[in-house]
């Protein structure tokens, strides 16, 4: 495994780098380019959403975030070291000390209590000792304690999803990876979540990166990184002290930026409130339309 300390952005905050990263899915006519050339940088302290349209490259990039899946071409770097060499064995040892994963769907199962996921997870990281107090910890963390003896069936959507969270948290990974976490979830159990991460990425030992495509979590996060067809197009670093408690957005380059909006053609009038709505769905979703929430899916409550 190689150091990284020679690349570009090498800082001694940076967690995470990719570095030129490709990803082609399928074999033959149905190869797809998911991910052309991909640079990232993840650093400790920080919440990082990752949105885009359907068919972006989104979840690809999550996979290789996650040792899930690894690049066709390009390197991937975690807490200074190249992944390039490693086995499959070696990959999926990484993966479960260092990187928890939180999905939509909970991932849950269904015949263990609270306690007894966060205690199955630990075991397959290699932690022998005192699973249970570290789980009830956890579960303490996330406000859940006086559901450690619930099973996932008799919870709520909100309670699985914090389990969830605390699964990932138990073994104090560097990297939080979470995968549409407010998805199936109302806007109270929503704002619970988003907060349990934002305060998970306050470890100065730790990045938290989400994929989304809810606009309720940007309050939450610290960079916002937009993905279209494979490529990084933009980047948005959040100022949490902006007045009223709105999150104001500084839109950095990074790669080739989305068109600037068009001027009406000479002769024609514009009212200002379209122009503005139009500036906005540029600003939000790169197609000129509002990023909306995960459409089809099932909130929980």
């Amino acid at each position: 495994m190689s150091h990284f300390s020679n690349t570009p952005a090498a800082h001694p905050n940076l967690l995470v780098a990719v570095r030129g990263v490709q990803k082609v899915l399928g074999a033959g006519a149905s190869q797809v380019m998911a991910l052309k050339g991909v640079d990232l940088d993840l650093m400790a302290g920080e919440l990082t959403l990752l949105m885009g349209p359907s068919g972006s490259g989104k979840t690809t990039l999550l996979s290789i975030l996650g040792c899930i899946l690894t690049p066709t071409e390009g390197e991937l770097y975690i807490a200074g070291s190249s992944t390039g060499g490693l086995s499959s064995d070696g990959l999926a040892h990484l993966r479960r000390t260092t990187v928890g994963l939180v999905f939509q769907s909970y991932n849950l199962f269904p015949t263990l209590t609270a306690t007894e996921n966060i205690m199955l997870a630990l075991d397959v990281r290699g932690k022998k000792r005192s699973t249970r107090a570290i789980a009830d910890a956890a579960l303490a963390e996330v406000g859940l304690s006086h559901r450690r003896n619930a099973y996932p069936g008799q919870m709520s959507g909100g309670e699985k999803q914090r389990v969830a969270i605390a699964r990932a948290l138990a073994g104090k990974p560097a990297v939080i990876l979470a995968d549409e976490p407010t998805a199936a979830l109302d806007g109270e159990n929503g704002r619970a979540v988003m907060e349990l991460l934002a305060q998970a990425a306050k470890d100065p030992s730790r990045t938290v990166l989400a994929v989304t495509h809810d606009h309720r979590t940007l309050r939450y996060a610290d960079r916002i990184i937009r993905i279209e067809d494979g490529r990084l197009v933009g980047e948005e670093r959040v100022d949490k002290s902006a007045p009223h408690q709105q999150a104001s957005f500084t839109s950095l380059q990074l790669g080739q930026m989305k068109a600037p909006v068009e001027e009406p053609n000479s002769g024609q009038h514009e009212s200002r409130s379209n122009r503005r709505s139009r500036r906005r769905g540029l600003r939000k979703g790169g197609h000129g339309q509002d990023i909306p929430p995960e459409q089809g899916t099932r909130r929980e409550t």
